[in-house]
């Protein structure tokens, strides 16, 4: 049986993941490797985050 530690860790490197592969599709993983996710804008984050959730409900559903 997972302890909430696991996964916690495990939900974290899934939402990384998710977060990369969004940034990718995107066309702003070059931004993000050169100058790290401050680098991006708050529109840009937000699309990436909302892109996060709805793929999140999707899986859910």
């Amino acid at each position: 049986m997972e302890n909430s530690k696991s996964k916690d860790k495990k939900v974290i490197n899934e939402n990384e993941k998710l977060k990369y592969e969004i940034a990718e599709e995107l066309g702003l993983l070059d931004k993000v490797t050169a100058g790290g996710w401050k680098s991006l804008t708050a529109k840009e984050t937000g699309r990436i985050g909302g892109l996060m959730t709805k793929r999140k409900r999707s899986v859910k559903k």
